[in-house]
Order: C-alpha cells, then sequence, then structure tokens
C-alpha cells in the first residue's frame, strides 16, 4: 500500500478515535465502572419527598450508580427526630435545619448532616379565599405576579378573632385559620408555628426569656385547628380533595404543587385557575439535612448530592438545591412557575425555643 495511503488512514483512524472520547461523559463511564460494594442504606424520610424517592430516574442513581439499596419508611420530621425507634436505621431526613439539633437533644447517635434541599414554606389557597384576603389587606400581587403575604395583618385577624363568612365574605363556617400539619409531629406545622412565635415576637426569633409569654397565644392557635394531620403530603392531599370548605388555605412547601402538577398533568389547567401559591413575608426556608446515624449514610449523602439527581429534583419536584454555588433556573421546571429567588427569609428559633413549643402544643 501507497505510504501516503496509509498515512492517511491512519491519521483518520486516530481523529474518528478522538472524535469518540471527546463526546463520552467521562465522569458516567467512571461511575459505571464504579467497583464499590453495594451498600444497604435504611432511613427515616419526610412524606413531601415521597414522589422524590419514587421516581425512577432517581431510583436508578440512587441504586446503580452508587451501589446502594436503600430501605425508605415515611415519618414525620419532628418525629424521627425526638421519639420514633431508630434501631437499625443509618440516616435520618426530615426537613428543618433544626432537627439536627433536636435529634442531638434527643440522644439520637448524630455523626453529621448535610443539607440536600432547601424548600421555603409557602401556602396554597382556593383563588376565592386568596381574593377576599387580599381584599382585607393580607395578600397582595407584585408586578411580576407573585402572591405574598403580611403575616403581621394574618396575626392581627387571628388574634382579634375574624371569622371566614362574618368577616371576609366568604361561605365556609368558622373562624379565619391557616391550617397546617401537628407542629409536634410534621415539620410545616413545626415551621409554621416557629414562624408564628417570631411574628408574635415583634418579627425577632424569641429566645428561652420571651417564648413564655408567647406560649398561649400558640397553643390557642392549634388547639382551635382541630384534628391536625401529621404529614404534609397528607395535608395537600387532603387540601385538593376535601375542597375549600374544608381546607381554604394551608401552610406546605414550595415544591409541593411542582410534584402534583408534574404528575397529573391533566390537571394543570384546573389547578392553576383554582389554585394560588402564596409565599409569605417574612417566610422560612425548609431545609432538608440528611442526618448520619452510621457510616453507611455517607454514600446516600454522596448519592443525593450526585449534579444529575439534584437536577431531576429542581425540575420534576421543584426542590431547590442546598449545594453552595448552585442556581436553580425557573425555566428548567417541567410543570410550574416559580421565583428565581425567594426573598424575606427569617432563620428559625433556636432548637431549645422549638423544643418548648412542640412540648406546649403537644
Amino acid at each position: 500500500m501507497n505510504r501516503n495511503v496509509l498515512g492517511l488512514l491512519i491519521l483518520g483512524f486516530i481523529a474518528a478515535v478522538a472524535v469518540a472520547v471527546s463526546q463520552l461523559d467521562l465522569g458516567d463511564l467512571t461511575r459505571q465502572i464504579d467497583r464499590r460494594e453495594r451498600v444497604a442504606v435504611s432511613i427515616y424520610y419526610g412524606g413531601e419527598k415521597s414522589a422524590l424517592l419514587a421516581n425512577p430516574k432517581v431510583k436508578k442513581i440512587i441504586e446503580d450508580r452508587y451501589r446502594i439499596t436503600l430501605t425508605a419508611t415515611r415519618a414525620g420530621s419532628v418525629e424521627q427526630a425526638t421519639t420514633l425507634d431508630i434501631t437499625g436505621r443509618d440516616c435520618l431526613w426530615p426537613s428543618n435545619e433544626v432537627a439536627v439539633e433536636l435529634a442531638r437533644d434527643a440522644g439520637r447517635p448524630v455523626i453529621g448532616a448535610a443539607t440536600i434541599f432547601n424548600s421555603p414554606i409557602v401556602f396554597y389557597a382556593w383563588a376565592e379565599v386568596a381574593d377576599a384576603m387580599a381584599a382585607k389587606g393580607m395578600v397582595t400581587k407584585r408586578n411580576d405576579g407573585l402572591l405574598t403575604a403580611d403575616i403581621t395583618r394574618i396575626a392581627a385577624a387571628v388574634d382579634t378573632g375574624a371569622r371566614w363568612k362574618e368577616d371576609l365574605g366568604l361561605n365556609i363556617y368558622g373562624p379565619f385559620r391557616i391550617f397546617s400539619t401537628h407542629p409536634a409531629k410534621s415539620n410545616s406545622g413545626n415551621v409554621w408555628s416557629g414562624l408564628l412565635a417570631i411574628v408574635f415576637n415583634n418579627g425577632t426569633p424569641p429566645n428561652l426569656t420571651q417564648i413564655d409569654a408567647i406560649l398561649p397565644r400558640l397553643t390557642a392557635y392549634f388547639d382551635a385547628m382541630g384534628l391536625m394531620e401529621s404529614s404534609s403530603g397528607d395535608i395537600f392531599e387532603n387540601f385538593l380533595k376535601q375542597g375549600m370548605g374544608a381546607r381554604p388555605i394551608i401552610v406546605g412547601y414550595e415544591n409541593q404543587l411542582v410534584e402534583f402538577l408534574n404528575v397529573n398533568a391533566a390537571y394543570a389547567d384546573l389547578i392553576n385557575e383554582r389554585i394560588r401559591v402564596i409565599y409569605p413575608e417574612p417566610t422560612v426556608f425548609a431545609s432538608h439535612p440528611l442526618i448520619s446515624l452510621t457510616p453507611a449514610c455517607a454514600r446516600l449523602a454522596e448519592a443525593l448530592q450526585d449534579p444529575d439527581l439534584q437536577a431531576i429534583a429542581w425540575a420534576e419536584h421543584g426542590f431547590r438545591t442546598g449545594l453552595i454555588g448552585v442556581e436553580n433556573d425557573p425555566a428548567d421546571l417541567v410543570a410550574a412557575t416559580l421565583p428565581a429567588t425567594v426573598d424575606l427569609v427569617v432563620p428559625m428559633p433556636p432548637a431549645a425555643v422549638m423544643e418548648r413549643i412542640i412540648a406546649a402544643v403537644k
């Protein structure tokens, strides 16, 4: 064979190989040949993460890429951190950074914690309820269309005994109330109790000296609510099923509507027409820390912080990333529209104060 032709063939082969290699995801290739031993991990997790953990793409990353056999049991965030039997559990995955301190105070063998996601607390209201609250100055529509709620005005309406029918003009029986899960069992209710405590303390997180004067108002609020759900997922489901008369407005996580619309796309127009998402001002971020109880939890922490899993969590489930330096683009969302950032966020009261609140509302 002519040397020039042979040289051209060799160069062509080298170029083809170079192109093929350049198109490989070497990181993914490295993960595929990961020869780590498979590890079994058992966890408690907050109910708002059920759909995420059931997502086939998330399960594949956890099971195949990180070689984890995961056993996950749903439980209230406060309960898993404080009272549930943790025998055989490697991790706790509640929905509030305060739960880390609650777990330590309860004697849990906490090795460490990593924040996986962030979810601001929001209100979900039926359209008529949002309109009635807007007429009373409790809800405002911003220029960008975002609805915000003045927590101080809401607390004042509760304190003065405002009623749905007599004061807000709605065909709903009973006193004005924003419904939540049980603060001693579930994180969304627990965060709401903390936010109310801040409002009752003139906008500042109360300390142990200040909380005693606030507790009677908090307990009166939650006592008047009657039976409360123990899971954020349950109250959101009941809100949608039972309608405006039973649950006019609830406390939930920002991501819950995103998940619902992703799974129930046929109802998107109806939901967008009938349901309003309202951002409290101020609000509280519910961090989702993975609390390590045994060394086996480290593998799961690594998996949950995988960039591909984090991208799925945002686009399909509405969980904002917990990773430093990573931003979420609203254009990536599959089913709903969320603001790029959430402003006017206040810190939760200290764990010792929240323990006092939990004990009071039990």
